[in-house]
């Protein structure tokens, strides 16, 4: 707990001085956001904001985390260190924050609301997802766990939903395929709630603490431990270094969060949207909690929802719309909601969400309790 406590100081600390100075230094590059003419009128005074302030919360998250674990091994040389999980969680998310960054460079390099291609973009994010879904089937600890398998998880692994039912080469195939769903879906979840100010970044702040407070009990709950409840344990690798970057990039987002609300400073850009949506799929990847994700991430799932709808209605329709605009929180902003009103509202939406997902994920332990 003692690490958690520094790790979450570190990460506030280093994202709210960070971003200010981040602010300045893109200002005076005359890096700012390129508005796309499609999305609503109102947004054309943000023009020119600074943007890829993701580099910020991606940077509070590696230094706050590499140096937690070095002030915990000065205080204790005998501290387990960075775990397996927790260091391809950063390869996640890292990987998807430098294709996004690499997106949100070309945008502003070229004043253009478009980026990379799309081709390009989705090789970049295959590449990163592929490697990343390859090695979390490796490197077992003492106990034989790797930091993820080739169930498919609710609140922990399904005994009869395992993909290796063919054996385990199909079953690495299929789990390379099922992750990069996961990751794919989560990240183009989070990318597209980022289109007000502070919305994203408040409603990751949620996800991520729900992930703290599962990585903390599943911790506690450890198969093998003194404290383990019978059939009621669980079996993940490191969840207590996974419950510490999940604080980590909740505190993260939080010191961003104070730059980025209405009227934002700064945005997040592709940098962090992408980031943040690695690093989400990565914690219900190797926290064995995959399809929960549907719930906890519900407000994503739902804004999500809401573009598909929109784009296929009008292809079936051939011009029709269901919303004004999509995503769904423009929708309202052209129904004459503020834009601070449409956050908020959207931001209890996302609490509801999680407070949902943690019940599930405890009234599951009671029950087998």
């Amino acid at each position: 707990m003692i690490a958690l406590l520094i790790g979450a100081g570190v990460a506030l600390l280093v994202a709210l001085v960070g971003t200010p100075l981040f602010i300045r230094f893109l200002v005076t590059k005359g890096y700012g956001q390129f508005i796309r003419d499609d999305g609503p009128t109102s947004h054309h005074t943000k023009r020119g904001t600074p943007t890829m302030g993701g580099t910020v919360v991606v940077a509070a998250v590696l230094i706050s985390y590499g140096l937690t674990h070095l002030i915990m091994w000065m205080m204790n040389p005998r501290s387990a260190g960075p775990s397996a999980s927790g260091l391809l969680l950063l390869f996640l998310m890292v990987g998807m924050g430098f294709v996004g960054f690499l997106d949100d460079f070309i945008k502003i390099s070229k004043q253009r609301s478009l980026g990379l291609n799309a081709k390009a973009k989705l090789i970049l994010q295959a590449f990163v997802g592929i490697v990343f879904a390859v090695l979390v089937l490796n490197f077992p600890d003492s106990q034989g766990l790797t930091p993820a398998s080739t169930h498919i998880s609710l609140v922990r692994d399904i005994p009869w939903l395992n993909l290796a039912f063919g054996g385990t080469v199909l079953g690495a195939i299929l789990f390379v395929i099922w992750s990069n769903l996961i990751v794919t879906a989560a990240t183009n979840g989070v990318n597209l709630t980022d289109g007000l100010d502070g919305l994203a970044a408040g409603a990751s702040i949620m996800v991520f603490g729900a992930y703290t407070l599962m990585g903390i009990w599943q911790n506690n709950q450890a198969c093998g431990s003194p404290r383990e409840a019978g059939s009621g344990c669980y079996s993940v690798r490191d969840p207590l270094d996974l419950a510490l970057l999940a604080a980590i990039c909740s505190a993260a987002l939080v010191g961003f969060l104070w730059w980025n609300t209405s009227p934002a400073k700064i945005f997040m850009g592709d940098t962090g949207s992408l980031a943040i949506g690695g690093a989400v799929a990565g914690f219900a990847i190797l926290s064995r909690t995959e399809l929960l994700l549907g719930i906890i991430g519900g407000l994503f799932v739902l804004i999500t929802l809401s573009v598909i709808i929109q784009v296929g209605y009008f292809k079936v329709t051939k011009g029709k719309r269901v919303f004004k605009m999509a995503p769904l929180q423009h929708h309202f902003e052209l129904k004459g909601w503020a834009e601070i009103t449409v956050v908020v509202r959207f931001w209890i939406l996302c609490g509801l969400f999680v407070a949902a997902g943690l019940g599930i994920f405890y009234a599951e332990w009671v029950v087998l309790l």
